[in-house]
């Protein structure tokens, strides 16, 4: 081995040393977190509990640093001038990073390139839910009613582009049927609609439908994943039944760093999170939200980006879907 190779093999150990040293006392200041979520939202509260444990853990503030509107796009434009040392991190949620590219001709940032995932930090599955006195039984009732009457069938949804929206397109493509998409304003009147009858169904969180499923004026008929809620084990999850098995709307908020940001610190706020999101001052939080905690390592969690890109990007193709036309 000549001396300039020596001489390499020694500088790369010496780096993978420092970045190592440098992960293990990380932070030594004040960690931000932007977000696109408006305070006292779901995801803010749910962020801002990690948050503070991670403070905990750390010896050092972590900051939630809400910054609203503009389809998130006021948050990932301040987060594309953070510098890669894992101070500067951000937390949008699926839509941003899976949806809008599909649903926006042109964004301010490229999800792939600008974000550098870390771990997602909560996982919601959407219950389908139906006003207390509607004539729907299941969610087959619901399909097989829009067959029968094309376009006759209301759905609701929080506003255009929405997962409760983007979630209506995907049981068309599935079932090859057509509904009415009704957008509202925001979530409350959404639900009040569904509770008195105005709109067929909806898609919601227990966050956004439980108080009034608790109130006995909404009904969950299903939730669109796979398997039941540890929360509602007695709501049916649509894979049991053989006419809405594959149905499956979830979203996801995710913790990611800048490009560049050093492997190993990666590693070590992926690692403390997924520490934190085991801690049962969370567990707990989590279950009264109704949000699960999806344990996904930064490998994981980049399949599931793009498994969740792929598949809406189908749904968004076929229906012909654009929010900045």
């Amino acid at each position: 081995m000549n001396l300039y190779i020596r001489l390499a093999v020694l500088a790369g150990i010496f780096s993978m040393a420092a970045a190592a040293a440098n992960a293990q006392s990380f932070p030594t200041k004040p960690v931000r977190i932007l977000t696109p979520s408006s305070v006292g939202s779901g995801p803010d509260v749910a962020l801002r509990a990690i948050a503070e444990q991670l403070g905990r853990k750390w010896g050092q503030p972590v900051i939630v640093d809400n910054r609203p509107g503009g389809n998130g796009f006021v948050a990932t434009g301040l987060f594309k001038q953070a510098r890669p040392d894992g101070y500067e991190l951000i937390a949008p949620d699926s839509s941003h990073i899976a949806t809008h590219p599909h649903t926006f001709r042109k964004l301010p940032y490229d999800p792939r390139k600008d974000f550098e995932p870390i771990r997602p930090i909560l996982n919601t599955a959407f219950f389908v839910v139906v006003g207390a006195n509607s004539p729907y039984k299941t969610l087959g009732d619901i399909v097989r009613a829009a067959r029968e009457q094309p376009g006759r069938v209301t759905y609701g949804s929080w506003f255009v582009g929405s997962p409760g929206h983007l979630g209506g397109l995907r049981l068309q493509s599935l079932k090859g049927i057509e509904m009415l998409h009704v957008p509202f304003k925001d979530m409350g009147q959404l639900m009040a609609a569904v509770a008195a009858g105005e709109v067929g169904w909806t898609l919601g969180s227990d966050a956004s439908a439980g108080p009034l499923e608790k109130a006995g004026k909404l009904r969950y008929l299903a939730i669109a994943a796979p398997a039941r809620s540890p929360t509602h084990p007695q709501v049916p999850s649509v894979d049991e039944s053989p006419d809405t098995k594959g149905y499956d709307v979830q979203a996801w908020v995710g913790l990611f760093a800048p490009p560049g940001t050093p492997e190993a610190i990666k590693q070590r706020i992926s690692d403390d999170v997924a520490a934190v999101l085991k801690s049962p001052q969370i567990v707990e939080r989590y279950r009264l939200l109704g949000y699960e905690n999806p344990d996904l390592d930064p490998g994981q969690f980049a399949a599931r980006i793009q498994r969740d890109t792929d598949a809406w990007g189908a749904v968004i193709k076929q229906a012909g879907l654009r929010l900045d036309d």
